[in-house]
């Protein structure tokens, strides 16, 4: 968004951004072996085709360096607010803004409360956010070692010669299981609640002709591209691979049989090593439910196990939007969520009864298997559409209407019953059993036809009081960070 809004020639606006640096998930997620499962000139923006990846699918340093390239490329930093962590934004319908209190760490680890008034709020938290932690007693009072989940890895734990417990099998276990259980003094024990697909490794090294022609033949990068979005996964090649090269005393744990769990009814999972390490001595698999946390480790229905560490490998909160956000009926984006039996918006984009709000990768814009930039960069464009009657002051403030998101959401729910997501239990649903929140009911090429143009008869309009004016030098845009953008502009006299 910031980006595109440079090119606009629109540079009045700074960021909230909570950390102390840009790069949002990539910044964060530094477990072993962190490595995007898209490919990366998919995983990448269209305006900024990056012809160096050195693979298919990057790894974290490299992915986070791109990022920041960016960041300093079109001068993010002169407009950030850094270790600034939005507390609430409240509507005043006679303002039409909001008023944003920002909390930010000063100096000495002191902090201090700013009130600042937007006109526009973009919601930029993203989906994959606030870690998940699995609700069983004892996890936070009880156990007396180390724990920690992977989003928030603790590079200071050394796990040499430790007994380590890795409580899940998503995408990031499944990327770092394989390398702590690389070295034979650790010992892993990984607690999993159900099987899943596991693809075939898609990561490649590029070759120096490979790279060549990503360099200098023009159109490359964009073919690779176009080739990356079109591929289709095979359930049967699913299946021979997991046979192949899972060790044969695991092959019926963890190949899923019930008929309804299909390749894409849960999030795609690529093999980094992690099946041939099941055959590790140090390295084994617990099905068993876990009942509580006591003081040495893990309490099942066959006892306590002791250990030194516990990884939590258990995803993230999804189903809740983790900020304090106020509209025009008193009501929070939480509450609305809670009302409607999960997340929902208009398009993924836009909320009822919250007056010039956008949020990106909001209810119903994922795929699960394809890249959330795709999504982003569809919803930059939709948005700007928006805007720009507010910052040329023809329009004071506008509002999604309840009907309009009702219908829009009643027909992609419709949709979604027809696709696997709706056959088994996931956190692409409200409480892992309900509502599907999160996936798109079609391909993006799909959604960017829906959010092609602004159907205006879907918004209720304030019109600005008088002759409309151009944006003038008065005017100021605002983005909340990590999360955050938050876009503003003072009104003259």
């Amino acid at each position: 968004m910031a980006i595109e809004l440079r090119k606009m020639g629109f540079s009045d606006f700074t960021i909230i951004e909570k950390a102390s640096e840009f790069g949002g998930t990539w910044r964060d997620h530094i477990y072993p072996g962190c490595a995007s499962d898209v490919p990366m000139h998919l995983f990448s923006l269209s305006t900024e085709l990056n012809p160096g990846w050195t693979h298919t699918h990057a790894f974290q340093p490299e992915i986070q360096s791109y990022r920041l390239r960016l960041a300093h490329k079109y001068e993010r930093y002169s407009k950030v607010m850094f270790n600034s962590t939005v507390v609430s934004a409240t509507w005043d319908s006679g303002l039409h803004s909001y008023e944003v209190v920002v909390e930010v760490v000063a100096r000495k680890d002191k902090e201090k409360e700013i009130r600042m008034t937007a006109g526009i709020v973009v919601s930029a938290v993203g989906l994959l956010e606030v870690p998940r932690f699995p609700n069983i007693p004892g996890r936070e009072t009880s156990f007396r070692g180390t724990s920690f989940h992977s989003a928030r890895w603790d590079a200071s734990v050394d796990l040499a010669g430790k007994k380590v417990a890795v409580v899940g099998s998503g995408p990031s276990a499944t990327q770092f299981v394989p390398i702590i259980s690389g070295d034979p003094t650790t010992h892993v024990t990984q607690y999993r609640r159900s099987p899943s697909w596991i693809l075939p490794p898609t990561r490649q090294k590029y070759s120096t002709t490979q790279l060549w022609l990503l360099k200098n033949i023009p159109f490359w990068p964009m073919a690779l591209r176009t080739f990356y979005y079109l591929r289709v996964v095979n359930m049967q090649m699913v299946r021979t691979y997991m046979q192949q090269v899972t060790p044969p005393e695991y092959l019926d744990q963890v190949v899923p049989s019930h008929s309804d769990h299909k390749v894409g009814c849960k999030r795609v999972v690529f093999d980094t090593n992690y099946l041939s390490s099941l055959g590790r001595p140090n390295l084994g698999l617990c099905w068993d439910a876990i009942e509580r946390f006591d003081e040495e480790g893990i309490v099942t229905k066959n006892g306590s196990t002791p250990f030194d560490v516990i990884i939590f490998a258990t995803g993230y909160v999804t189903d809740r939007y983790p900020i304090h956000v106020k509209g025009n009926k008193g009501q929070t984006i939480a509450e609305y969520y809670e009302a409607q039996g999960g997340p929902t918006a208009y398009l993924g984009t836009t909320i009822p009864g919250f007056p010039n709000f956008f949020t990106f990768a909001g209810p119903n814009t994922a795929t699960g298997h394809s890249s959330v930039l795709l999504t982003v960069e569809i919803q930059v464009r939709y948005i700007l559409q928006l805007i720009r009657p507010l910052l040329s002051k023809q329009l004071l403030s506008f509002d999604v209407t309840p009907a309009a998101t009702d219908a829009y959401n009643a027909q992609v729910q419709t949709r979604l019953g027809r696709f696997v997501w709706s056959k088994c239990a996931s956190w692409y649903r409200t409480g892992d059993t309900g509502k599907i929140h999160t996936q798109f009911p079609g391909p993006m090429s799909l959604y960017g036809w829906w959010m092609r143009r602004v159907e205006w008869r879907d918004y209720d309009v304030v019109p600005a009081v008088g002759e409309w004016r151009s944006v003038g030098l008065g005017q100021r845009l605002l983005f909340l960070g990590l999360g955050w953008m938050r876009v503003g502009w003072r009104r003259g006299p």
